[in-house]
């Protein structure tokens, strides 16, 4: 009898010791999800965009977007309600690995300043989450994207949230597949609701204005409103 419960506590304190691993692996994993994919994300995106804002028109830091190759980074995005330091590269494509690396561009629709759907991904959490406060944006908030020669100025216009199976929302006139495009527009994606991917969150823009880089943005453009 004593030797059965002797079994019996060896077998309990065994499956404690695998339940207390697991644990311990289980908490070192969200620590590494939530907290030092952001970190590395964070510094890798703030270097590549010490790189671009440090070179010239013709320096090899920038890729001319026509010249543009899956995962190159060939834009800045600016978003004044993220903050006056907000600055992220902007990756040509959307793959799991781009996204990791900061906001990627729909290699389907067009780029910066075309008529059309200009339209970008970007993580809400984890990833340096890029786009953790999609859902702050109001209408008339700019979205700057920074180019070798361009600011391209959006206003915002609406939001949605949609399934992730609706591509539609990318068309070059978001959400009506015969239409011809007349404006240039932007689009923006990310997960809805935080820590889900059950849905997409997404803002959309027309663009305000282009501006040459060569005479900086005017200073109303940086602005927030209330």
């Amino acid at each position: 009898m004593a030797k059965g419960r002797g079994i019996v506590r060896g077998i309990a304190g065994l499956v404690g010791e695998v339940f207390i691993t697991v644990g311990v692996f289980l908490v070192a994993f969200v620590v590494w999800q939530l907290w030092w994919t952001d970190v590395v994300a964070d510094a890798e995106a703030a270097d590549v965009v010490a790189r671009m804002e440090s070179g010239t028109d013709d320096d090899a830091s920038w890729v001319h977007p026509k010249e543009v190759k899956l995962g190159d980074a060939f834009a800045i995005i600016r978003i004044p309600r993220f903050g006056a330091k907000y600055a992220r590269p902007v990756y040509e494509g959307t793959s799991r690995a781009i996204l990791q690396r900061g906001v990627g561009h729909y290699p389907e629709t067009v780029l910066p300043g075309e008529i059309g759907n200009y339209s970008m991904a970007g993580h809400r959490t984890t990833y340096g989450k890029p786009f953790n406060k999609i859902a702050e944006l109001k209408d008339g908030d700019r979205i700057i994207i920074e180019t070798v020669d361009t600011y391209y100025v959006y206003a915002v216009t609406g939001r949605e949230i949609v399934r992730p199976t609706q591509v539609s929302v990318v068309y070059p006139v978001p959400n009506d597949a015969t239409a011809e495009p007349t404006q240039a527009l932007l689009t923006m994606t990310s997960c809805e609701p935080m820590f889900s991917s059950r849905y997409r969150y997404v803002i959309h823009a027309l663009l305000e204005g282009e501006y040459p880089k060569a005479g900086g943005l005017p200073t109303q453009i940086l602005e927030v409103s209330q």
